[in-house]
């Protein structure tokens, strides 16, 4: 199954990688992608603030932003899916061409911009969602609101009844002037107004927040107090970088966030650095350039309590979760972990 992936993987990365990826989107949705079911064990079963995940490796919100692919997904042997992000309303997005493969860096750079189908059409899918899977919703803002914040809590009390958690996202490099979000006043004025309209909610669900790479040391420590005071119950660390150090590839040089295997070290940095800021208080998902077992085991033994992927999934096909959550189980089991808990942290001083 995985030779007939590779196989795949060769003739899309041929195509442009946009409509590569809407390939591999129709792929799922009809049943052609690697499907190798759920996968756990008493190691990798793990609590994801409240949440009960089969192991802790999870899809990165952005593969597939209009919750289209649900099905696939779930028996794609990820612990928890994330899709969107979903903005109130509809909106195209950015200009194309707004996704380059780095090949030679093993990475890409896009500046899709929040493209979407809006909150009706994505939550109309999720409440048709599998039952059998931890789903998650990032939040988005439109591109010309008026209120960017309000925005976020909009999208919640629409689509929350139909997820288990949602996902703040106010770091993305794509949409002007996001990112200033992430200050201290901003961002707790934000927060509070997305808790509000969380208990709402008939059930309410854990709230995240995803943080950029690019923060100093006392960007850091502020979030993690906001993150403290607000209430909400975990952070994604990190999403995209504007950093273009030491790249090879033709298109370093577009604009947008970078992602991939160029981001693995510093986001992990900012992960330890956050996990120390917030000793254990609140849980930590580690995202940023993994594409091996080890490199998830490193996020985990910096401050994860769960990890993402989305970019090397380019390189390496659908099936490297299933891969990557086997190495996981045999890593823990090497150190004598009984479980992801007892790996958290225990190499955090290695990255700060």
């Amino acid at each position: 199954m995985r030779l007939a992936e590779q196989i795949g993987l060769k003739a899309l990365r041929k195509i442009d990688p946009e409509v590569a990826h809407g390939l591999a989107l129709k792929a799922l949705q009809y049943g052609l992608a690697t499907a190798p079911g759920g996968i756990t064990s008493p190691r990798l079963a793990c609590d994801l603030a409240g949440l009960a995940l089969p192991n802790p490796i999870g899809l990165a919100a952005g593969f597939d932003k209009n919750a289209e692919s649900l099905k696939g997904l779930s028996t794609s042997g990820f612990g928890f899916i994330e899709v969107g992000a979903a903005t109130p309303r509809a909106q195209d997005g950015n200009a194309k061409p707004r996704l380059f493969r780095l090949t030679e860096d093993k990475a890409a750079i896009n500046r899709f911009g929040f493209n979407n189908q809006g909150m009706e059409r994505i939550g109309a899918r999720l409440a048709k969602r599998p039952r059998d899977m931890v789903l998650g919703l990032n939040l988005g803002a439109n591109k010309d609101s008026d209120d960017r914040a309000a925005d976020f809590a909009k999208v919640l009390v629409h689509c929350g009844a139909h997820v288990d958690f949602a996902t703040v996202n106010v770091s993305s490099p794509n949409t002007e002037k996001l990112r200033d979000l992430q200050g201290a006043a901003a961002l707790s004025a934000l927060l509070s107004g997305v808790m509000d309209a969380r208990a709402t909610l008939a059930t309410p669900i854990p709230v995240f927040l995803k943080i950029a790479p690019d923060l100093t040391d006392g960007e850091i420590a502020e979030i993690a107090q906001v993150a403290l005071s607000t209430g909400v119950q975990g952070v994604i660390t990190t999403n995209t970088t504007l950093d273009r150090d030491g790249l090879q590839s033709q298109h370093k040089g577009e604009m947008g966030g970078l992602s991939g295997a160029p981001l693995f070290e510093k986001s992990t940095r900012v992960l330890a650095k956050l996990s120390a800021q917030t000793d254990g208080r609140i849980p930590l998902i580690g995202v940023g350039g993994v594409s091996t077992p080890e490199q998830a085991y490193a996020k985990i033994c910096a401050g994860a309590s769960a990890v993402q992927l989305y970019t090397a999934l380019v390189y390496g096909g659908l099936g490297l979760a299933a891969d990557i959550v086997h190495g996981l189980d045999n890593l823990l089991q090497a150190d004598g972990h009984a479980n992801v808990a007892d790996a958290v942290g225990s190499k955090q001083g290695d990255w700060l």
